[in-house]
């Protein structure tokens, strides 16, 4: 196989059409199905098409041979939206079909995912009563929206995520997913120094998980600076928002902002799978899919 968007494409289809499986239910059988839409959702991304109505626009010229059928804005729109809990499970699936799920090593980090710039969006926005304001420590600044929590393997892969509101307590975040989706026993977790404090240690301790941070000015040194490690984690949010436009959502409902997060993480989780499949060095590289 070669590394190429429709290379990828259809490797994934076969694998998300085997996971899905066929629809069921009452009504009549729409003309494209569940998978053919994950993965037109992940070729927007990959692409870098960050509008709908621009993707369905000029997919034809780029996959559009790959796809019988291309749905019209608004029904690509709802169905994408429907699809939410399947493009979430599709990035779990891909997680656990690639090596590193069995690697040793976790990483957790938050970055924002903000939804206004000025106070008129704030009170206007759908999303008011849900997002919240929040403070970005990396680049000195307050912002209006979510903060997206992400665990990952150190080759890029998002094994779990989460979105919540700008100013809910970070560790408490982390000890849900973690309950949600607990890691095995023994694995070690790295995180930054925000999640320093006893009772959060306690609570790794309890679930016989090796937790991990740098030390903090002033205590007792144990782990150091863990920079080197801690790059990884702050490459993958990187990645995310340089090449598939994370903080570019244009999510205007809670719905719309998650789905594509969600949608975010699954392009990225794809080609990490696919680079395992082929060979491909380093595993989060997206060049060979972005034109």
């Amino acid at each position: 196989m070669f590394a190429d968007l429709d290379t990828l494409l259809v490797a994934l289809y076969v694998v998300v059409d085997d996971f899905l499986g066929e629809r069921k239910g009452p009504g009549k059988k729409p003309k494209i199905s569940d998978a053919e839409l994950v993965c037109l959702a992940v070729a927007q991304v990959l692409l870098g098409v960050e509008k709908e109505r621009r993707w369905l626009r000029v997919l034809g010229g780029r996959v559009g041979h790959l796809f019988p059928y291309v749905p019209k804005q608004p029904g690509y729109n709802k169905r994408i939206r429907k699809l939410a809990p399947q493009i979430c499970a599709v990035l779990r699936h891909l997680a656990f079909l690639s090596p590193s799920l069995f690697d040793s090593l976790r990483l957790v980090d938050s970055t924002p995912v903000p939804c206004g710039q000025s106070r008129e969006t704030v009170k206007r926005s759908d999303l008011a009563g849900y997002a919240a304001y929040g403070y970005c420590a990396s680049h000195s600044r307050w912002f209006w929206g979510f903060r997206l929590y992400v665990i990952a393997t150190p080759d890029g892969m998002p094994v779990d995520f989460a979105l919540a509101p700008a100013n809910e307590p970070e560790r408490e975040i982390v000890a849900a997913m973690l309950h949600r989706q607990p890691l095995l026993p023994g694995q070690t977790l790295i995180a930054d120094k925000g999640f320093a404090g006893k009772e959060f240690e306690e609570l790794m301790a309890s679930m016989e998980i090796d937790f991990r941070r740098p030390d903090r000015k002033g205590e007792q040194q144990r782990f150091g600076k863990l920079g080197a490690i801690r790059q990884w984690i702050e490459a993958i949010f990187d990645t995310t928002k340089d090449q598939l436009s994370l903080e570019r959502h244009g999510g205007r409902t809670v719905a719309g902002v998650f789905v594509r997060v969600a949608q975010r993480l699954c392009a990225l989780a794809a080609a990490v799978w696919f680079n395992w499949e082929i060979g491909v060095p380093v595993k989060r590289s997206l060049i060979a899919y972005d034109h």
